[in-house]
């Protein structure tokens, strides 16, 4: 008992602390200057930080009382984790639609990363192998083939769009009915894979870890949700407010968008690196792999889609102006079609090195840090 409370107590501090540099960065520092920047970016990931926090404390509560599926359950809360970062793109979508579009696909690079970071964060077994929760392996990987054949279907039509359009009047690109089209039909993948998930997995006591200590009561479970969505809204703000900052710094100094968007790629994915660590610290290696893995399949299905339709709605409203003179939203050039194309390579790789027998071996572990490291380097110096 007071273990747990020395929990909260942490969490609690974290969040004070969290919002009063972001106060401070709001109200008392007027220049948008490096200071503003980095006590929003600070202040905001300490409260992201404090969400996530809570986010768990109520997904284990609820998975408890269920007997769910752990891995089940820590997927519910890395969907959860997403609204900070769809806030901050939010943000960098209003400011700059092209950076905002790179940054949300870049995101997927960075979880690609991330996740192979993580395996070798895990326990081993005398060969060296990290196993895997069984739902990773039977419907993850159907997520990560998706996510290759997307990126480079689409990756190619781009590139055949520019082509074609060489010597057209009008530059190519995304219109707002494509945006429309695309987003609804990822997202329909999404809630698809949801349902699935959880039809098939969340009764599967195999992946359950064991429930120590007395059941959280249905009202501290709502309490602690509600209110970590709410914290992570602030938190979110505060690092698209330090995006922004970011963003325009970087093009004083001279710097590529591509760059900028690489950085900015990192913070929107804040809420799911603090996920992961806190449920790993916590031994709770099931949550932490989900929310690994959803940083993944989460990007091409549920953060990208919402991205497009953001966009298609901020330019039907006027909220951003019409790309190109025509419809054009996003444009087809290097920068948008090689973030896009490159993200064909991450998904496979990271398909083959789950598919083939549910573990990840080191090579494997090597192989997804080394291709997002090269991926990375090639849009940062030729994107």
């Amino acid at each position: 008992m007071s273990e747990n409370s020395q929990e909260s107590k942490q969490w609690l501090w974290l969040l004070i602390i969290g919002l009063a540099l972001v106060a401070i960065g709001t109200f008392a520092i007027h220049s948008h200057g490096w200071l503003k920047g980095i006590l929003l970016g600070v202040g905001g990931l300490v409260v992201v930080f404090a969400s996530s926090e809570m986010m768990i404390h109520a997904v284990d509560g609820f998975a408890k009382r269920k007997k769910m599926n752990s891995f089940v359950a820590g997927t519910m809360a890395g969907l959860s984790s997403n609204i900070p970062e769809l806030v901050m793109l939010a943000f960098v979508l209003l400011a700059s639609p092209t950076i905002g579009f790179i940054v949300t696909v870049l995101t997927l690079h960075v979880g690609v990363a991330a996740f192979g970071l993580y395996c070798g964060a895990l326990p081993r077994d005398i060969y060296g192998d990290a196993h895997l929760p069984k739902p990773l392996v039977n419907l993850s990987t159907d997520l990560y083939a998706a996510a290759a054949g997307l990126f480079f279907s689409l990756g190619v039509i781009m590139l055949l769009m520019k082509s074609f359009a060489a010597d057209s009047v009008d530059i190519p690109a995304l219109s707002v009915t494509d945006l429309y089209v695309f987003g609804a039909i990822l997202l329909l993948v999404q809630i698809v894979a949801v349902t699935r998930l959880v039809k098939r997995f969340s009764g599967d006591d195999s992946n359950v870890e064991e429930a120590v200590g007395n059941l959280m009561s249905i009202k501290a479970i709502v309490a602690f949700s509600v209110a970590g969505l709410v914290v992570s809204v602030i938190g979110g703000h505060a690092v698209g407010e330090f995006a922004g900052i970011l963003v325009e710094k970087l093009k004083e100094a001279g710097y590529s968008e591509m760059f900028g968007a690489v950085i900015l790629s990192v913070f929107a994915s804040a809420g799911a690196f603090v996920m992961i660590g806190t449920a790993h610290f916590k031994k709770k290696y099931n949550i932490a792999m989900a929310n690994a893995s959803g940083a993944i399949t989460q990007v091409p299905f549920l953060v990208l889609p919402i991205a497009m339709i953001m966009l298609a709605i901020f330019t039907q409203t006027g909220m951003i102006p019409v790309f190109g003179g025509t419809d054009g939203v996003i444009p087809i050039n290097i920068h948008t079609t090689s973030a896009i194309l490159l993200g064909f390579p991450s998904m496979l790789v990271l398909w083959k090195a789950v598919q083939d027998d549910g573990k990840v071996n080191w090579v494997e572990t090597m192989s997804m840090i080394a291709i997002f490291m090269i991926v990375i380097y090639l849009l940062v110096a030729h994107g």
